[in-house]
């Protein structure tokens, strides 16, 4: 269990690690609509290589922070029933979610979407419109996207069979670091504190 625990590690620490930089694509996406807006309203020019681009920026976005969004418990779930059940029992659901639900249709996903990538990289598929991109780079995202989604589902079943054995704490409360405001707060107090001793030994 030990060596699977530290398995689940690295791939908590991958995703993590994409997930801070996945957030940029959004922003270069808003960025490129804004201007092709702009360039089209000004100047009557427009381009869809641009309004490509932005759901390709979209579409890797969505797919690889899959997996971020699953290692930080934000997916959907029916809160109102799960919530009932005590925290063992919804650790066995969520197990038997990811055996039964998750791990299938990424494997699913993985079956179809690696040779779809392979014959669109193959053929250097090219959008139908006038200006388009190639699209193996966005095609790309999906076997990547249910890689990294398959491999965070195998971490949190590690982590709650480890969870049921005893062997750590429970996975799905976030560790939320302090804000900037409270490690302030913090030294302040610390100052405090200080002052306050060396008043006393005075």
């Amino acid at each position: 269990m030990n060596a699977l625990l530290k398995f689940s590690r690295k791939v908590d620490w991958l995703n993590s690690q994409i997930g801070k930089y996945v957030i940029w694509l959004i922003l270069a996406s808003t960025v490129i609509s804004a201007v092709n807006a702009f360039v089209r309203k000004a100047f009557n020019v427009g381009s869809n290589a641009f309004l490509e681009v932005q759901w390709y920026l979209f579409a890797a976005s969505f797919l690889l922070a899959s997996a971020y969004t699953l290692l930080n418990g934000e997916h959907v779930k029916i809160d109102v029933v799960y919530s009932r059940f005590s925290k063992r029992t919804q650790t066995k659901i969520d197990i038997f979610g990811f055996v039964a639900f998750l791990t299938p249709v990424c494997f699913a996903m993985l079956w179809y979407g690696i040779p779809f990538f392979v014959k669109g990289y193959q053929s250097g598929e090219i959008s139908t419109n006038a200006g388009g991109l190639v699209r193996w780079p966005v095609y790309a995202m999906i076997p990547l996207g249910f890689a990294l989604l398959l491999l965070q589902g195998a971490s949190e079943i590690i982590k709650r069979v480890a969870f049921l054995q005893g062997l750590i704490e429970d996975p799905t409360i976030k560790k939320i670091d302090k804000t900037a405001e409270e490690e302030l707060a913090e030294v302040i107090r610390q100052i405090a504190e200080v002052k306050a001793n060396l008043g006393d030994k005075k």
